[in-house]
This record gives structure tokens, sequence and C-alpha cells, in this order.
């Protein structure tokens, strides 16, 4: 939920921007002070925004009007509305996320029709966005994305970077998709090497592929739950991965895809 300003002026976006981590270049509140003044109530740019009606409240719409006078809004519900000729130059288009893959599909005439402009999309709460950052990272036209939980400061500074033609990606969407993408092997990870694991590493990978625990896999192969212990670690490290589970994954994986001898290394 965005809330209310406690301060005001330059510190304030200064402060707002240092607290979200958002840097702008040497001069750009001198800039910006200079373009309101020198643009009092004059409106030269649009921030053209791509949503339903209630997807941004009157709140931040007046807001915008306030910090930004020479900037008109236009909203308009659909992809097509927003091909149309507006009064100004678009300088940002704000799209709805649920409107991405419409946004994509119509990236091109956009760009044409609006060829100053930098996309961004609203994200309303990124810890469980509906839509994945490959997404974001591959539509031609959006270049970051403007989250929608956040103070009023902040926001209002990720707008005024993105106006400068700036992209921001929020840390915590980085870090959602990182968990994401560490909790399972990546598509097209290259296939485990069996040939790097000795004979006897085979053996316990299959076995604990099947599901047995360190104690039977011990019993089976006439081995101390130590020694299998020790050779779980080794498989785990060579194969790069994080635990017996993915390892055992990526072992049945590659099993299903292409046959192999699980002997044929050294003894150890």
């Amino acid at each position: 939920m965005l809330v209310s300003r406690t301060a005001s002026g330059p510190a304030r976006l200064r402060g707002a921007c240092e607290e979200k981590g958002i840097g702008l270049f040497p001069g750009a509140e001198t800039a910006r002070a200079e373009r309101h003044a020198a643009r009092p109530g004059k409106a030269e740019r649009t921030i053209l925004i791509i949503a339903a009606p209630d997807a941004i409240s009157e709140s931040l719409l007046r807001a915008l009007a306030s910090e930004y006078p020479w900037i008109t809004v236009e909203r308009v519900p659909t992809v097509e509305a927003a091909l149309a000729e507006f009064s100004h130059p678009v300088a940002l288009m704000l799209v709805d996320a649920a409107l991405l893959e419409q946004v994509e599909a119509s990236a091109a005439e956009l760009m044409r029709r609006h060829p100053m402009a930098m996309g961004a999309v609203m994200m309303p709460d990124y810890p469980d966005t509906p839509f994945e950052l490959p997404r974001i990272l591959n539509n031609r036209l959006v270049r970051a994305v403007l989250p929608m939980n956040v103070k009023l400061d902040v926001w209002l500074c990720v707008i005024e970077l993105l106006l400068l033609g700036g992209d921001y990606f929020p840390a915590a969407l980085l870090q959602s998709y990182a968990e994401k993408i560490g909790a399972s092997p990546a598509p097209g990870a290259a296939p485990i090497r069996l040939s790097d694991l000795t004979a006897r590493e085979q053996q316990i990978l299959e076995l604990v592929s099947r599901g047995l625990q360190n104690k039977m896999i011990a019993a089976e192969l006439s081995l101390s739950e130590h020694t299998v212990k020790i050779h779980l670690h080794n498989i785990i490290s060579k194969l790069g991965t994080h635990n017996r589970t993915e390892a055992a994954a990526r072992f049945r994986d590659h099993q299903a895809g292409r046959a192999v001898p699980l002997l044929g290394g050294r003894c150890s």
C-alpha cells in the first residue's frame, strides 16, 4: 500500500532514492528543479497508463500531477486504445500486468506510434507476481517494473528514474526468481556425467534414486553408514547439486533420457 510523504523538496527525493537503492545520475535533482522552473504548469509530455480504470488510484494521479506539472496523464483500458495519438508525446507507458502479453503482441506498433516512450509494468505484489521475470525481460517494450506496494516517496522516485530513461527492477522480484531457479535445474542444463563418478558412487546414487536411506544402502553394499555418507558428499559435490534429493532427481532424469551403464568407473 502506498503511504503519504513525510518530507519535501530535494531532500525527500534523495532520501527516497537512497532508501530503495535507486541511483540517479549526479545533478539529477538540480536538473529536475530546473525542469519544474522552466515549465510552470505547461504540459509537454504524456504518461500513458494502459490498465483498467481501478488499477491506479485517484490519489496517485493527483500526486503525479502535483509532482510533474509538465506531464499529462492519459488512461486507456486497452492496448488498442493506446495506439491513438495524444496531445503530447508519450514519455512513459505504465502497463497493467494482466495486459503484458497483449502489449508484447503489439510492441512494434506501440513503438512506432510512441517512439520516445519507454514501458514499465505495474506490479502490485512482486513476491507473488503472476508473471515470470523472463517474460518481462523478453518483452520488447517493457524495460522496467514499477512496484505498487511501496511508499509514495519511493514510487515517485521510480517514476522519476523511468522518466530519465533508467531501468528499475525491485530487489524482491530478482531474489524471488533467483530462489526459484536455484531450487531446480534450469531448462537445458548440462546432463550429469556418470563418468565423473566412481563405480561405487554410481551404485550408491542409483540406490538413492530408488528411495533407499543410508542405513539400507550400507547394508546392501556391505559398507559402514559413515562410508556411505562420505560417498554421498562426493556425489553431491561432483554433480554440483545442493542435496541428495536433487542428485537423485537429476539421475532419474538422465536415465530416462539416455540409458548408461552404472558400472565402468573405478571402485573405491
